[in-house]
């Protein structure tokens, strides 16, 4: 059996720092959006990437890559998302068995008041602490992290 690849001291410090960075971060901005809007991120991210597309409307399939959700996930979402009258879901008119989420006319105008003050969080939380250097290589460190091999 092979010896299992303990981390060094450096590592496991790197390893520390970035799983505490993984709780507080989406923490604290589950709680800004949940205080200033009443979204929670997962509905944030699915409102923004409806607003992102040139129609406001995208296939479930493809939100929910873009929201980085599982399409079980995605669906519980949008229909909170629908009670708020925020997103429609319609059947695609040429695949009867595709759903396309819509973002309304309210949904637009959500993202667009939430928007600013989400912003603002980021930059508090991530950007307003690193240098322009440290923010290239943190986006490099982030696309290393989540290139698919």
């Amino acid at each position: 059996m092979d010896e299992p690849r303990w981390l060094t001291e450096e590592q496991q410090n790197a390893w520390r720092q970035i799983v505490e960075v993984l709780v507080r971060v989406p923490a604290a901005i589950e709680a800004q959006l949940q205080r200033d809007s009443g979204l929670t991120h997962m509905g944030y991210l699915v409102l923004m990437a409806l607003s992102e597309d040139p129609e406001r409307r995208l296939p479930m399939s493809r939100l929910a890559k873009r929201a980085s959700a599982s399409l079980s996930r995605l669906s519980h979402v949008v229909a909170r998302l629908e009670t708020k009258g925020w997103v429609r879901r319609e059947r695609d008119v040429t695949d009867g068995r595709v759903q396309i989420a819509v973002l309304t006319d309210e949904g637009w105008a959500k993202v667009v008041a939430t928007a600013p003050g989400h912003a603002e969080a980021i930059q508090q939380l991530i950007f307003d602490r690193l240098t322009a250097t440290q923010a290239r290589q943190l986006a490099k460190v982030a696309e290393a992290l989540l290139d698919n091999p």
